[in-house]
């Protein structure tokens, strides 16, 4: 016998058997393999191209921080043009890139700190929790688990509705949906 509390919850049955609601988990992720190839690529091309000789133009990486120096800020600006193209055909939002103030560097060099954020913060968390709070089926219900959000409905179609209005909400962060349940 099942005792009466929980028999009145609405995923489980008069036998005891659980049924558990769709659920699908809201992440911010950046593969790390992806940006080190397109690092690789940059260092290449600016090493290689004419407009980048003699003006020790060089992208240093350490983890998700990558360091930007060169001669001026117009070969700065081409710097991150390039890097920003090979970010992106990795296949790397550019909604996670976060640049840091240009600085004066030694010997009259100018340097920039570049750095991706993974991982979703917990103002974002509130905000992507809000929005699907104002904004999303009934019945969807969301909460925070640590960098990512769980976001749970009784129905699948709910469930891609809520990808499909976090797909189109301007966030700031590249967003993945991931470990999608039945």
């Amino acid at each position: 016998m099942v005792s009466p509390d929980i028999a009145s919850h609405p995923f489980i049955d008069d036998s005891g058997t659980v049924f558990l609601m769709p659920s699908f988990d809201v992440v911010s992720e950046v593969d790390a393999q992806e940006v080190r190839n397109a690092i690789d690529q940059a260092q290449r091309e600016v090493a290689n191209r004419f407009d980048f000789k003699n003006t020790n133009s060089t992208i240093e990486q350490n983890d998700m921080v990558i360091t930007l120096h060169t001669v001026s800020e117009d070969r700065l600006a081409a710097l991150r043009v390039v890097l920003e193209e090979k970010l992106v055909k990795r296949g790397v939002s550019l909604k996670g890139v976060d640049y840091g103030d240009v600085q004066e560097a030694t010997q009259n060099t100018v340097r920039q700190v570049v750095t991706i954020k993974v991982g979703i913060s917990s103002d974002k968390a509130k905000e992507i929790n809000k929005l699907i709070k104002s904004d999303g089926p009934k019945g969807v219900n969301s909460q925070t688990q640590g960098e990512s959000v769980r976001v749970t409905g009784k129905k699948r179609d709910d469930l891609q509705n809520v990808i499909a209005l976090l797909k189109g909400a301007d966030i700031g962060i590249p967003l993945q949906f991931n470990n999608f349940r039945d």
